[in-house]
């Protein structure tokens, strides 16, 4: 079996910091494809990047639809890919909604959507983990501050930060309902954290992360030095960002949900090995073993 170096520590006594040695976009500059220039110099810059209308209200509708549908449906709410609010009992998030919606595969395989991932990736890609995420409103609980990268490379055995989300707005994103915050620039190092992983972590976390979960002095620090942006926009707007951006978001109290739907892309050159940090893998529909290219 061939050795993975692990470029980045984390999950041991103590925290540690260690800086990036992957690029951020990883494509040739000039590298065709749906995003200028501008936009991937300021991806690299800042780790994220806003689009205000990455797909049209009709389309909206229809996507919509397809996340009440799903979360109506018994049989999805009693599938171990659906999470549950513990308070409330209403369905947080449905995981894999790429192979059990066709409606949300077409998303997938949009030249819209996984071009974009293409060209910040420099290769084909896979999903990695796809979902959507509904944050009803009066009291939905929001992601605490976390990378990405650190849970999948602890947990799911990414080697490399050659992965990138995009969040597709499906209602309104407010200031006031619980909407993404990052720190620009803090994909640029990457934080391990402290405390061993247990064994089915991903039952808690899930609910509510705690294995991977920051310090409070080296978020103040992060913070301090990034600043924190807030992401709003209308039903359709999308955010992209980077498997290491330090990101998080608030509790909905509003009455106003807010839902969206989730994609990881992977470059297919960043395939999954064994865990790093983690005594077992997490189930494939968090972190995909399947590596075939979005076609």
């Amino acid at each position: 079996m061939t050795t993975v170096a692990d470029l980045y520590p984390t999950r041991g006594s103590s925290e540690t910091v260690t800086p990036r040695v992957d690029p951020v976009v990883w494509s040739d500059p000039g590298t065709p494809g749906p995003l200028r220039p501008a936009e991937l110099s300021g991806f690299e810059r800042d780790g994220f990047l806003a689009i205000e209308q990455l797909i049209a209200p009709d389309e909206v509708a229809v996507y919509r639809a397809e996340l009440d549908r799903l979360i109506a449906d018994p049989k999805v709410r009693a599938d171990e890919r659906s999470i549950i609010e513990p308070t409330s009992q209403d369905v947080r998030s449905v995981f894999e909604v790429h192979r059990i919606s066709e409606v949300f595969a077409s998303l997938v395989r949009d030249p819209r959507v996984v071009g974009r991932a293409r060209q910040i990736l420099g290769s084909d890609v896979y999903v990695h983990q796809s979902r959507i995420n509904v944050k009803p409103g009066f009291g939905a609980s929001g992601f605490y501050w976390h990378s990405d990268f650190e849970t999948w490379h602890a947990e799911d055995g990414l080697p490399n930060m050659r992965t990138v989300s995009v969040s597709i707005a499906l209602t309104e994103n407010y200031d006031t309902n619980g909407g993404l915050m990052i720190m620009p620039g803090s994909h640029r190092t990457f934080l391990g954290c402290a405390g061993a992983t247990p064994k089915d972590n991903y039952k808690k976390s899930l609910q509510m992360q705690d294995a991977g979960t920051p310090s409070d002095e080296s978020l103040t620090k992060l913070a301090d030095a990034h600043g924190i942006r807030l992401f709003t926009g209308k039903a359709g707007s999308a955010t992209w960002f980077d498997c290491n951006a330090m990101h998080g978001s608030g509790d909905n109290i509003t009455p106003y949900a807010r839902s969206n739907v989730f994609i990881v892309f992977n470059s297919v050159e960043n395939a999954a090995v064994e865990p790093f940090a983690a005594p077992v893998r997490r189930p494939e529909f968090i972190g995909a073993r399947d590596f075939t290219p979005v076609r």
